[in-house]
């Protein structure tokens, strides 16, 4: 029913969204806007960030621990440490018992999980409001006294290899991403994907895990957000309370500051798996610049002008009018440092991969020869800004955008402005970082091959 719910207002909030530009001059921004939310922070003596935002519409509060560490901080050769870690805090720790935490949070009706990327690790709770000193008290334990121990370790390692032969080495294209990157990159980090590589998860010590938590997970390393119903005056005491006694450590955190060589001509490789590539595919990855940085901004809309749904650029040539694939799409995968903005297609029986290369191609010539239409554009818009609006439903929702905004966009205030850089966008800034980043020599083309492929 929820599902439901949110589908008819997304459908309502776009027509009243389309009526409001469709009454605003068209070089004006949109007129809607969310609400700005007040938001609160404070830094403790240890460098512990919080940051807060007030919500009484319901007794619930989202609280999120953002660890500015992910794959990206990673050593050479000790891939994988960031995701095992994800698994081993909640293995225990002082006060609170092997997969303790999570069943206290649940014994009170709440629930949490954890998730971990290029350059952050994720823990999250939901729960009712009267438990915040309790949550916090939680995650002040396993941050100041995780239990790593010998057994957790192997057990956690054996989980996490397990999920990489179920979700990357067992599933069709499922080594796609990590054959594109690695050819890709030659020496960001970004090159090895956050599951790791089974060798290095081999062949790591305890000593190398134990390591790895002393050297990230420390306070002047978290952003903790907080976000439902409390007062700022009583979090902030409870978070001085439990985590004022864990030291920051002396030694400086490690930062990768090494940066990719500009890439001057195309890469192609070319690969198959087996029976877990049934059908060819071509994937075209280019490099683009980070998240929060002026050409991110047109570089994103162009990526829903691509691949909005099936009402996409791609989708519609590739999949439903010309029918040479089964599925195309595109997206732009932001992060800290420049990434890569990907399109593919998987294509149909009988159909080629150069059809598909060159149909891919098509599409992005257009629209660097062509300003994109007023309605591609305002559309574009209408869902950034639904988006946006549909963030603050849940306090989940503003939790994540709010720590997004601080840990990789380096401004929490941007859950209020960063809507506003998406409408000041033009077709012509879309044509203008198309053609600058659409370029055949920043890309690297990964070309899927079936034991029958035709090229």
């Amino acid at each position: 029913m929820r599902i439901r719910r949110r589908s008819i207002f997304l459908a309502g909030l776009l027509v009243v969204l389309a009526m409001r530009a469709a009454a605003a001059p068209a070089d004006s921004p949109s007129a809607v806007r969310p609400r700005p939310m007040p938001i609160q922070s404070r830094t403790l003596a240890n460098g512990l960030r919080l940051l807060m935002i007030e919500d009484h519409a319901a007794p619930v509060i989202n609280l999120q621990v953002w660890y500015h560490v992910g794959s990206k901080d990673e050593r050479t050769g000790h891939t994988g440490f960031a995701h095992l870690f994800e698994h081993l805090m909640f293995k225990g720790s002082a006060h609170v018992g092997v997969d303790e935490h999570s069943r206290l949070i649940e014994s009170i009706g709440g629930f949490d999980n954890a998730s971990t990327n290029d350059d952050t690790t994720i823990y999250w709770e939901t729960f009712p409001s009267n438990y915040l000193e309790r949550i916090l008290w939680l995650e002040a334990d396993r941050l100041g006294s995780l239990n790593v121990d010998e057994a957790n370790f192997k057990s956690e390692r054996e989980v996490v290899k397990e999920e990489r032969r179920s979700r990357y080495e067992n599933p069709p294209y499922g080594l796609i991403i990590e054959d594109l990157y690695a050819a890709a990159f030659s020496v960001h980090p970004y090159k090895h994907t956050t599951i790791g590589s089974m060798e290095d998860l081999n062949k790591a010590t305890l000593e190398d895990v134990r390591d790895f938590f002393r050297t990230f997970y420390r306070p002047d390393n978290a952003t903790m957000v907080i976000a439902g119903d409390f007062t700022a005056a009583q979090a902030i005491a409870w978070t001085e309370k439990y985590f004022d006694g864990i030291p920051r450590p002396a030694i400086p955190l490690p930062r990768v500051t090494i940066s990719e060589p500009p890439q001057t001509a195309e890469r192609r490789v070319v690969k198959s798996y087996g029976a877990n590539s049934p059908l060819p595919a071509v994937v075209e990855g280019y490099k683009m610049p980070a998240a929060y940085t002026p050409d991110s901004y047109p570089l994103n809309l162009a990526a829903n002008i691509l691949s909005g749904g099936e009402s996409g650029r791609l989708y519609r040539k590739l999949v439903y009018d010309d029918r040479i694939a089964v599925q195309s799409a595109g997206f732009a995968a932001f992060t800290e440092h420049p990434n890569l903005f990907l399109t593919y297609a998987i294509m149909n029986q009988g159909k080629t991969l150069a059809e598909g290369e060159k149909a891919i191609d098509g599409i992005l010539e257009q629209i660097k020869t062509a300003p994109v239409e007023a309605k591609e554009l305002e559309k574009a818009k209408n869902q950034q800004t639904a988006g946006v609006i549909l963030g603050r439903e849940t306090v989940q929702e503003i939790a994540s955008t709010l720590a997004h905004n601080a840990v990789i966009g380096g401004d929490p205030n941007l859950l209020n402005t960063d809507l506003d850089r998406y409408l000041r966008v033009t077709a012509a800034d879309i044509q203008r970082v198309s053609r600058e980043y659409f370029a055949p020599a920043r890309r690297t083309i990964l070309l899927v091959e079936t034991p029958k492929t035709t090229k």
